[in-house]
């Protein structure tokens, strides 16, 4: 049977349009409580922004047979165990018969402060899979398969986030793909290198502007890391875990 992506992409750019409003309904009630916003943290904290792309994902676990599967995106139940420390707390989980599926996580950055964030993002993002592989080594999963593992960023489509960054490297110097880029060709290449070193089975990277509110409009940077390739890809390990004997 082919996959069936659930035709994904009215319903990720109405996701957009959910992740732009709870920012600025989050930004709005910061503002009639008369709380600063610091760095913009009111969208972070807000907890909801990326439902709609939770939505399309769990859906698509669905239509592609896994009709038994138990599908996990609230609460702490969201917990797996860690090799570097105790445990992580994950976006979105999928098990069947107790067997881990998937786990994914939806990131997203705005400005102005981009920077920073950049690094947090990376080191957060490769620590998390690091430690989780360490720990399905070590036999913390028990005997199964090897999960599917995702990140997916939505980046603000800013001046700031298009506009290229000099690199201050005062002993070695930095890899070529890094020189004089954004810090969109950063999330770029950071997602590439994640799914090249096997660190995460797809990455996605999209762009928005804050005006998508009203359109949903978003942007790719490349075929592997587009949409279309992480819900493909998903799709596939979902359906090929439907297709296993239990």
């Amino acid at each position: 049977m082919p996959l069936d992506l659930a035709n994904y992409e009215p319903k990720a750019r109405r996701a957009v349009q959910v992740f732009w409003a709870s920012r600025e309904k989050a930004r709005q009630r910061q503002i009639s409580t008369g709380k600063a916003d610091q760095g913009e943290r009111a969208g972070v904290t807000a907890g909801k922004n990326m439902d709609g792309f939770v939505a399309l994902m769990e859906e698509l676990v669905y239509r592609n047979g896994l009709s038994d599967a138990v599908v996990l995106h609230e609460g702490r139940v969201l917990t797996l165990p860690g090799y570097f420390r105790p445990t992580k707390l994950w976006d979105f989980l999928v098990f069947r018969n107790d067997r881990l599926i998937a786990a994914l996580e939806f990131k997203s950055q705005v400005g102005p402060s981009f920077g920073n964030n950049f690094n947090n993002r990376t080191e957060e993002a490769i620590g998390s899979a690091v430690d989780l592989w360490t720990a399905y080594r070590e036999g913390s999963f028990g005997e199964q398969p090897r999960p599917f593992l995702g990140w997916l960023m939505l980046l603000e489509d800013a001046p700031k986030s298009r506009t290229p960054v000099k690199n201050q490297s005062h002993h070695f110097p930095v890899f070529d793909d890094f020189r004089d880029t954004t810090y969109a060709g950063r999330y770029h290449i950071l997602c590439k290198k994640l799914i090249q070193e096997q660190l995460y089975s797809s990455a996605c990277l999209l762009t928005s502007p804050r005006d998508a509110v009203d359109s949903g409009k978003y942007s790719e940077m490349g075929e592997m890391t587009s949409l279309g390739t992480f819900v493909t890809e998903f799709a596939g390990h979902i359906a090929a875990e439907a297709a296993r004997k239990q």
